[in-house]
């Protein structure tokens, strides 16, 4: 069977690596796409894949160059579609699904974002969607008949023990020393994070200086350009290392909700500070079912600190946070073998899901 895979974001390419590397061992052809999105095009070629890289050069932050940029992608997508003739396309971007509903092409698109989020580009995808495949506790809006609802969330594709294990040694060859914490500021430019705010001017220096009142050292992983201020907390490794960094933190205060999710996959404590807080039916199962972040709206500042303190004044708070990873990983999926699977035999696994045969912890 041939493939292609369209990733607009890191988190998107992470997604579908291990089950790009399934799928192909098994014969089938997966034709990688990509755009310069953060360090999306560094994680492709550390594992060594061939890829067609469709926009160079990073779009600007404004509405106007998204809707230019999607129809740069629409016309330098169609061509290579036409030219290799993939069975399936698969991907979470407006131009899969409307290529392939152009072409009367298989595809699905993936999503963990809910549509009152997402509204602007749910409305450029999903009436072209063949299938929407998304966690079941996200809300699809008014497109429920097309939804493929799986026991599970995005990052435990890539995160999950049976594909992932953290290396202990991997902080030791930064001269990252335990304890640690990370600090994650996202640039905020997606369709969706106009008018969001999150880790304003300042903040991060108060949250730096609770961390070192119990000794605990700061890192920054940052998206843009760090203040001068906060050059020696800069966080600078490898993009392929980031998880293992991230999986040994003591804690993670962020504004990014992709970053939230992972800690929360790996067991590591996280406050997300941001307007999305409460919004994010993922996000906010993750809180509320399994405690393993929390999330904090942003303005609030009172709020955020207030319950750093309290979480830094826990006892044995990673034991705790790992009991309450341990709860969420025996009632979810393997998503990556679920993916495969719902691949192999698209689209008779349609039904499958929705019948509600597989995609529960026991499919």
């Amino acid at each position: 069977m041939k493939l292609l895979f369209y990733c607009g974001h890191p988190a998107q390419y992470l997604f579908f690596r291990e089950a790009i590397r399934q799928l192909t061992a098994k014969g089938h052809e997966a034709l990688i796409l990509i755009k310069t999105k953060d360090v999306l095009e560094d994680l492709v070629k550390a594992d060594d894949h061939t890829y067609i890289n469709i926009l160079p050069r990073e779009r600007k932050r404004t509405k106007a160059a998204i809707i230019l940029s999607l129809l740069k992608r629409n016309a330098r997508m169609l061509p290579i579609i036409l030219k290799h003739r993939p069975d399936i396309l698969i991907g979470g971007d407006p131009s899969v699904s409307q290529l392939g509903w152009l072409l009367r092409r298989q595809r699905f698109t993936l999503t963990e974002d809910d549509y009152p989020v997402i509204s602007t580009l749910a409305r450029l995808t999903f009436p072209f969607a063949q299938s929407i495949v998304t966690p079941a506790v996200n809300n699809v809006g008014k497109y429920e008949h097309k939804k493929v609802g799986y026991n599970g969330y995005m990052k435990l594709a890539y995160l999950h023990p049976n594909v992932f294990s953290a290396d202990s040694n991997v902080p030791a060859k930064y001269g990252i020393e335990r304890p640690y914490a990370l600090i994650r500021l996202a640039r905020l430019t997606a369709h969706h994070d106009f008018g969001v705010k999150g880790l304003v001017e300042g903040l991060p220096e108060r949250i730096i200086g609770m961390f070192r009142e119990r000794g605990i050292r700061t890192y920054i992983s940052a998206e843009g350009p760090l203040e001068e201020k906060y050059r020696e907390h800069l966080l600078s490794i490898s993009p392929a290392d980031m998880h293992h960094v991230l999986a040994h933190a003591s804690m993670l205060v962020s504004d990014s909700q992709s970053m939230s999710m992972e800690a929360a996959m790996l067991g590591v404590p996280s406050l997300r500070y941001s307007s999305l807080a409460g919004r994010i039916s993922v996000l906010e199962e993750l809180e509320h079912r399994y405690g393993l972040t929390f999330g904090i709206p942003a303005g609030d500042e009172t709020k955020l600190l207030t319950k750093l303190t309290e979480l830094l004044s826990s006892e044995n708070l990673q034991e705790t946070f790992r009991q309450r990873r341990e709860k969420m990983l025996m009632e979810k999926i393997d998503v990556t073998a679920f993916l495969v699977w719902f691949i192999e035999h698209y689209p008779e696994s349609i039904r499958r899901v929705q019948e509600g045969t597989v995609g529960r912890p026991e499919g």
